[in-house]
């Protein structure tokens, strides 16, 4: 089994399910790598569980079959700081992606796209810290404290509603955001 090529924005895709261990051949390499990509892609084709990390992370799964692995559009600016279009690339283009509730958004800041850390309930919004939790109820809006407890315990991993977390690869700053199902 080949080593999982490195992501700089998102460091630790076999951890966050984005990618798992498989006997499947990719679509693009016709290589049996013992990985294979879980995550959405987009693209005229269906590729599901069908192309390797190494042909995301080369450019090739884009360049071959026109996948993207993140809607270039969600990816830093609005509410976050902009991102730089070769940024903006290299997630969209040469980065795993995950899957969120609704629409999946990249969260930035420092002028930069933040490194995927994961999805995330309360139980690990608590082990991440005080910082993960502050910025997760930034991105609710809500204001009022007996709110964000109700919310915060509902908070899970798996089935919604769900907080995504990011590394600033700058500052080291926690950032991201929260979805329901």
């Amino acid at each position: 089994m080949d080593q999982l090529p490195s992501f700089r924005f998102h460091a630790d895709p076999l951890g966050t399910g984005s990618v798992e261990e498989s006997t499947n051949v990719c679509v693009c390499c016709k290589r049996a790598r013992g990985f294979v990509y879980v995550g959405p892609v987009y693209s005229e084709e269906e590729y599901s569980e069908c192309i390797c990390p190494w042909c995301i992370a080369d450019g090739s799964a884009h360049e071959k079959l026109g996948a993207t692995f993140q809607d270039d559009v969600e990816i830093g600016g609005g509410e976050w700081d902009p991102v730089p279009q070769a940024s903006v690339d290299e997630i969209a283009h040469r980065t795993p992606g995950f899957s969120g509730w609704q629409q999946e958004r990249w969260w930035s800041h420092c002028q930069e796209a933040g490194c995927f850390i994961g999805r995330a309930g309360h139980k690990e919004l608590l082990a991440a810290g005080e910082r993960a939790i502050a910025a997760i109820r930034e991105s609710t809006g809500i204001t009022s404290d007996l709110e964000w407890e109700e919310f915060f315990k509902d908070l899970d991993k798996h089935s919604g509603p769900t907080a995504y977390l990011f590394r600033c690869l700058r500052c080291g700053a926690i950032g991201g955001y929260q979805d329901c199902t």
